[in-house]
């Protein structure tokens, strides 16, 4: 499926502004598998917005200019990729239309690699792709060859997940969408279990409960009769109203999932040259908690005993959510402040 380069960008700042600010879902196939291809913000200010992304990808396509090399948000990405669980990396070195010799670009890719190894990544065994996505938009046979490699890679190295789909449906809401005359549109990708037209549902968290039915359901603009697990689809509900439907809540099988906001996790603090803070931090401290599509506010209870956590430390700690979420034992998250990732960490246990 083509799809130009202009509307992946389609709000008058991200046009403006020449980058991707909101992401952006597209759909092609290979000979081997079908893809639906999140464009994630790029930019380290629209970090929030690359969390969302995030936190529906089973892979992930690290694209790195070869003339710059590594840039702050490169290992932002990086950390951000590792925190959401994806597991399996390509690296596209592009801008290689631009003058870039061999060893500048073997520099840049010795560089990722030690960083990819620092992260838990197989860096050995990662994937990088030379090549230019402007020369592929003009055809020329290096863009184009590129690209063909790219997609090379990422089917032999992204391992199909497992769907759960015998499990009772959830998908977190990563948009909402009112529609006039027909009520609201939340997208979002199944994470578990399998929903069909007519079906009834809950939409929970953010201090909301609401019983709605499914009276509609697409993927890339296209009528089905049902989704499943790994499915990126878009579910018009009857019976919610905009005030009571939010990124950050979850549509869940009726009754089959509580909410929480109190829990036990383990955290990393970022040290300075991660591009965390230079100071510790301690009891009472209110960041923001990024989970699934979730963006709430939290305070921290340190363990007891322990008077604060330093930069580049690992720790045990309490927190409380300002607004109740889904969450489970084992969920990975972000805290963040003041514009940047601060902190990643695991959730240990759920206080009920």
């Amino acid at each position: 499926m083509f799809r130009p380069a202009a509307d992946l960008d389609r709000s008058p700042d991200e046009r403006r502004l020449g980058r991707t600010i909101l992401p952006s879902h597209v759909e092609y196939s290979t000979e081997k598998r079908h893809y639906a291809h999140i464009d994630c913000p790029g930019h380290h200010a629209y970090a929030r917005n690359l969390l969302t992304g995030a936190a529906q990808l089973d892979g992930a396509i690290l694209v790195v200019s070869a003339s710059q090399g590594v840039q702050a948000q490169t290992i932002e990405h990086i950390q951000l990729a590792r925190q959401a669980g994806i597991e399996h990396l390509v690296v596209f070195m592009s801008k290689h239309d631009l003058p870039v010799d061999n060893d500048q670009a073997d520099f840049v890719e010795g560089e990722l690699r030690a960083i990819l190894q620092a992260h838990h990544y197989p860096s050995g065994d990662t994937p990088f792709i030379r090549g230019s996505a402007q020369s592929a938009l003009m055809e020329d046979a290096f863009g184009v060859n590129s690209i063909r490699q790219l997609i090379d890679a990422m089917d032999d190295s992204i391992p199909l997940p497992d769907r759960r789909i015998d499990r009772p449906f959830l998908m977190p809401i990563a948009e909402v969408h009112t529609i006039a005359g027909q009520g609201q549109v939340v997208t979002g990708t199944v994470r578990r279990g399998v929903i069909k037209v007519g079906e009834e549902v809950e939409v929970m968290g953010l201090n909301h409960r609401i019983t709605a039915v499914v009276t509609g359901l697409e993927t890339f603009n296209q009528a089905m009769a049902q989704g499943q697990a790994g499915d990126q689809i878009g579910l018009r509900l009857r019976g919610v109203t905009q005030e009571q439907c939010h990124r950050g809540q979850v549509v869940v099988a009726p009754n089959r999932y509580p909410e929480h906001n109190r829990v036990e996790a383990q955290i990393y603090v970022l040290a300075r040259d991660e591009g965390g803070r230079t100071t510790p931090l301690t009891s009472g401290y209110r960041p923001q908690l990024h989970l699934h599509t979730a963006d709430v506010p939290c305070a921290l209870t340190l363990a007891e005993g322990t008077e604060m956590i330093m930069p580049g430390d690992t720790a045990d700690l309490t927190m409380d959510l300002l607004k109740p979420i889904f969450v489970e034992k084992g969920d990975r998250f972000a805290l963040r402040d003041g514009g940047r990732t601060i902190a990643l960490g695991t959730i240990t246990g759920i206080n009920r």
